[in-house]
C-alpha cells in the first residue's frame, strides 16, 4: 500500500489500484483562514456587481448631473432678461467648470481624510447655496461669482469622489463596469436636465427652477446610508497621499499623458453643454411642422436644442456601459485613443454639413454614444496603474485638467460668438483638440506603477 498525500487531500493506493480517496476537511479550513489573513477571500469572484454604494453613487451622480447638464438651457433667458453679453453667462459656467475641477481633488483628500459621506454632505450643501444665491444674482460678476460655489457643489457630489469610492468597493472582476455604470448614470442625468429646465422655465420664471434645483440636491441626501463604504486612510496613508505619491505622480510621463489628453475631453463636453442648445436654436433649419418631431411637441428649434442635450445623454447610458465593459477586456489607452477618433471625425463632418434637425439628432447620437465613455476608462487607468488607495486624489488632478479644458470650451464659446456672430471657430478648435488626445494616449504605459520598479 502507497499513500500520497498532499495537505487536505490523501489517495492510498493498493495493489496498483486506487482504493481510497479521502479529505482533511480541517486543512480545507485551515488554508482558507491562510488564504483570508492575507486578503485573498475565495468568494470574492462571486460579488455582486450591483452594491448598495453603487445604486446610492448612481442616484446622487444622477441628480447632481441633471442640475449641472441643464445650465445650458438658461444661457438664451438669463441673457435676454438682462441685457447681457453671450459671453458673460458663458463666463459664469465656465468659472463653474473652473471651480469644479479645482475642488475635485480636494474633495477626493477630504473623503480619504474624513469620509466618503461626509464629503458628498459637504458638497451637497454647497451646491444648494450656490444655486440659490444665483438665483438672487443680477449682474454678470456677481453671477461668475456665485458658480463657485455651484462647481465646488459639483465636485463634492460628482464623479471623483463617487467612483472613487465605487471603485475601493467593487470587486475586481467588476470594477470596470461598475465605473461604467456609475458614470452612465451621469449621462441618465444629462437626459433629463435639460428637458426639465426647460418644462419647469414654461411655468417659472429661471430664479425659480433654481431654487427647485437646490431643494433637489438636498433630497438626493436621503440615500446615503447606503454608503458603507471602506475604511478610511491612516495618517500616515493620507500623508504620503497628498506628499510622496502626488510628487512621484506628477513626475511620471504616462500620468501627464492623461492628464493632458483629458483636457480636449473637457473643453469638447462643456461646450457642447454650454452653447449646443443656444447653437441649434440659431444655427438650424426650422422644425417641420409636419414632421415627427412636431408630433411629439418639439416644434421649435429652441426645445430641439434641449432634447439634442437629452439624446447626447441617452446615447451615452449606452456607450459608457460598453465602455466599462471593454475596459476590463482591452487595453484602456487604445480604447480611449479610438473614442477621441471618433469624436473628432463626428465633430468635424457635423459642422462641415448644413445643420438640419435630422443632423442634430444624428450627431446627438454619434456623440452621445462617446460622450462620457472616456471617464470609466480614464478612472479606470488610473486606478490600474497607481493603485486603488489614492485613486480619489490621483483622479482628481487628472480631472481638473478636464475642467481647464471646460473652463475654455465655455468660455471661448461665448467670446468668440460675441467677436464673430458664430460659433464655427471654437468649434474647429474641439476637433483639433480631441486629434491631439487621440495621439497623447497612445505612448502611455498601461502597467501598474510600482511594478516598473518606481513605487
Amino acid at each position: 500500500m502507497v499513500l500520497f498525500g498532499s495537505g487536505a487531500r490523501t489517495i492510498t493506493i493498493c495493489d496498483g489500484k486506487i482504493d481510497k480517496i479521502s479529505f482533511d476537511v480541517a486543512g480545507i479550513i485551515t488554508q482558507r483562514r491562510v488564504l483570508n489573513s492575507v486578503g485573498l477571500n475565495m468568494s470574492e469572484t462571486r460579488a455582486p456587481l450591483f452594491t448598495p454604494v453603487l445604486i446610492a453613487g448612481s442616484i446622487i451622480v444622477l441628480v447632481g448631473f441633471a442640475i449641472r447638464a441643464s445650465f445650458g438651457v438658461f444661457q438664451i433667458p438669463i441673457a435676454s432678461e438682462f441685457g447681457w453679453l453671450r459671453a458673460d453667462f458663458s463666463l459664469a459656467i465656465a468659472i463653474q467648470n473652473l471651480a469644479w475641477g479645482i475642488g475635485q481633488p480636494l474633495f477626493g483628500a477630504f473623503a480619504e481624510r474624513f469620509g466618503d459621506r461626509r464629503a458628498i454632505i459637504l458638497g451637497a450643501l454647497v451646491y444648494a447655496v450656490g444655486l440659490v444665491a444665483s438665483s438672487f444674482a443680477v449682474t454678470p460678476g456677481g453671477m461668475q461669482f456665485l458658480e463657485v460655489f455651484v462647481g465646488f457643489g459639483i465636485a463634492g457630489t460628482g464623479f471623483g469622489v463617487i467612483l472613487a469610492v465605487v471603485g475601493r468597493t467593487a470587486s475586481d472582476e467588476h470594477r470596470s463596469m461598475a465605473l461604467g455604470i456609475a458614470t452612465a448614470a451621469g449621462s441618465a442625468g444629462q437626459v433629463i436636465g435639460a428637458p426639465t429646465a426647460q418644462w419647469l422655465l414654461s411655468m417659472m420664471p429661471w430664479q425659480s427652477v433654481f431654487l427647485v434645483f437646490a431643494a433637489t440636491i438636498i433630497a438626493v441626501l436621503a440615500v446615503l446610508p447606503m454608503m458603507r463604504t471602506p475604511k478610511l486612510a491612516s495618517r500616515a496613508e493620507l500623508e504620503e497621499s497628498l506628499g510622496s505619491v502626488l510628487k512621484k505622480s506628477m513626475t511620471d510621463p504616462s500620468f501627464l499623458m492623461i492628464f493632458a489628453g483629458f483636457f480636449s475631453c473637457g473643453y469638447q463636453l462643456a461646450f457642447v453643454t454650454a452653447h449646443f442648445p443656444a447653437l441649434v436654436t440659431e444655427m438650424s433649419s426650422a422644425v417641420d411642422p409636419n414632421g415627427f418631431l412636431a408630433s411629439i411637441g418639439v416644434g421649435t428649434t429652441a426645445a430641439l436644442g434641449a432634447v439634442a442635450i437629452a439624446v447626447i445623454g441617452l446615447s451615452n447610458i449606452f456607450g459608457t456601459v460598453t465602455a466599462g465593459y471593454l475596459g476590463s477586456r482591452y487595453r484602456r489607452k487604445y480604447l480611449l485613443a479610438g473614442i477621441y477618433i471618433g469624436r473628432t471625425v463626428i465633430a468635424a463632418v457635423f459642422i462641415l454639413m448644413p445643420i438640419t434637425p435630422t443632423s442634430v439628432l444624428v450627431f446627438s447620437v454619434l456623440m452621445g454614444s462617446l460622450w462620457l465613455a472616456t471617464v470609466p476608462l480614464t478612472s479606470g487607468l488610473v486606478a490600474h496603474i497607481f493603485g486603488l488607495r489614492h485613486m480619489g486624489t490621483l483622479y482628481g488632478i487628472v480631472f481638473f485638467s478636464h475642467q481647464l479644458g471646460s473652463f475654455l470650451g465655455v468660455w471661448l464659446g461665448g467670446l468668440m460668438y460675441d467677436l464673430n456672430g458664430s460659433y464655427t471657430t471654437v468649434w474647429w478648435v474641439g476637433v483639433g483638440a480631441t486629434a491631439f488626445s487621440a495621439i497623447v494616449h497612445l505612448p502611455v504605459k498601461e502597467q501598474p506603477y510600482e511594478e516598473r520598479g518606481a513605487f
